[in-house]
């Protein structure tokens, strides 16, 4: 019978692996390496002798737990629905080290990130180990507890879902694509003179009420005032994306891999002529989000 040393060793060799796997599924290291902690517990207490493929084993081990994880996250969610209330600021966990998290979303596509997190947990599942992992629909049929037909199925919706298939593109043109990286390029860099040059002089930006900060305006008129405001928030836009929002491209600030506010233009004579800021949690649960096409 393989010694614990031998089993911890093997388990290590797949740590890289599972901590990938585990890190796509949730879009938290901090819930990835919980996760693979647990698959290495279920290990311990396993009969290794029985283990034919250790890689393959862990693997759906892993899957199995971020699956549980997943759902237990989703009826949080839902049954918190009512009392969400959004910050006009999001909390970072005090657990979690931003920098790390930025660096592992770029690894990954903060994007994809941000579309997967509005999948159902089997969707998820079944796109990532699949999609991402090349594990069969057989395999995945007896984690999610379905059909290999079925769990075809939900990869296909899952990717339909990453890609913006079944949404309409309305202007995805590009110089909308290029107005809009101009902006969070300068957004970015913090570069007052970048934004105005990108924006209407006459710019209108509404803000909903969850955006906005306690006593500011919900409204902001001319490209000085705007882009006077936004230079301020340079250090948080490395979690900013370019993506779909609704059918044209957009940004999305997703501090933890999750939508947490919304930006869409409107475009007049090669100038962002209105912005809307979006934060409202059932006003961002409404928005089609996908990853822009390469």
């Amino acid at each position: 019978m393989p010694g614990d040393e031998w089993l911890a060793q093997r388990f290590e060799e797949n740590r890289e692996h599972l901590r990938a796997v585990a890190y796509r599924m949730l879009g938290s290291a901090s819930e990835a390496d919980d996760a693979v902690q647990e698959s290495w517990l279920r290990l311990s207490r396993s009969d290794a002798n029985e283990i034919r493929n250790l890689g393959g084993w862990l693997t759906t081990v892993v899957a199995r737990v971020c699956l549980d994880m997943l759902r237990s996250r989703t009826t949080r969610r839902e049954e918190s629905l009512e009392d969400q209330v959004a910050e006009p600021v999001a909390k970072q966990d005090s657990s979690t080290d931003p920098e790390k998290e930025a660096l592992l979303a770029d690894s990954v596509g903060l994007a994809l990130l941000v579309v997967l997190d509005r999948l159902s947990p089997a969707e998820r599942l079944a796109f990532v180990l699949h999609d991402m992992f090349g594990v069969s629909f057989e395999e995945i049929a007896g984690i999610v507890g379905r059909t290999p037909d079925a769990a075809r199925q939900l990869a296909s919706r899952a990717r339909r879902r990453v890609q913006g298939a079944d949404t309409p593109r309305k202007a995805e043109t590009g110089e909308q694509r290029e107005l809009v990286q101009a902006f969070l390029n300068a957004l970015r860099a913090g570069d007052f003179q970048g934004l105005v040059a990108v924006l209407d002089p006459d710019v209108v930006v509404h803000i909903d009420a969850a955006a906005a900060r306690p006593g500011a305006p919900t409204e902001i008129h001319g490209a000085q005032n705007f882009a006077k405001g936004a230079v301020t928030f340079s250090q948080m836009a490395g979690m900013v994306e370019a993506m779909l929002v609704n059918g044209e491209v957009g940004l999305v600030w997703a501090p933890d891999g999750r939508a947490s506010r919304a930006l869409s233009f409107a475009i007049r004579d090669g100038k962002i002529a209105e912005v809307e800021i979006i934060a409202e949690p059932a006003r961002l649960r409404d928005l089609e989000l996908a990853v822009l096409s390469d």
